[in-house]
C-alpha cells in the first residue's frame, strides 16, 4: 500500500478539525458539505471506512514519521515539526 504524504495528511486533519470546530459552532451546510468532503478524502488516503478510523491512523503516520526525524532536528525544510494535529 502507499504512504501518504505527511504534509498533506496534516493540512486535512487540520481542514478537518477547524471545520468541525466551525459546524459546532454555527452550522451551515456549506460547512457540512466541506467537512464530508474533507472526512471522505481522509478516509480514502488513509483506507478506512470511518473518518475516526482515519484520524487514528493519520495520527499513528504521523507519529512514525515524527520518530523518524534526526535527531537535533525539530523542523524539516518547510518548518514543520512533524508534530501530529489529530484530534
Amino acid at each position: 500500500m502507499l504512504e501518504p504524504d505527511p504534509k498533506v495528511v496534516r493540512e486535512l486533519l487540520t481542514r478537518y478539525a477547524t471545520l468541525g470546530i466551525a459546524q459546532a459552532e454555527r452550522p451551515r451546510p456549506a460547512l457540512t458539505r466541506e467537512l464530508a468532503d474533507v472526512s471522505y478524502t481522509l478516509c480514502v488516503m488513509l483506507a478506512t471506512t470511518s473518518v475516526h478510523d482515519a484520524v487514528a491512523r493519520a495520527d499513528t503516520l504521523l507519529l512514525a514519521k515524527g520518530r523518524a526525524a534526526p535527531e537535533g532536528c525539530p523542523a524539516d525544510a518547510d518548518g514543520e515539526s512533524g508534530l501530529s494535529l489529530a484530534v
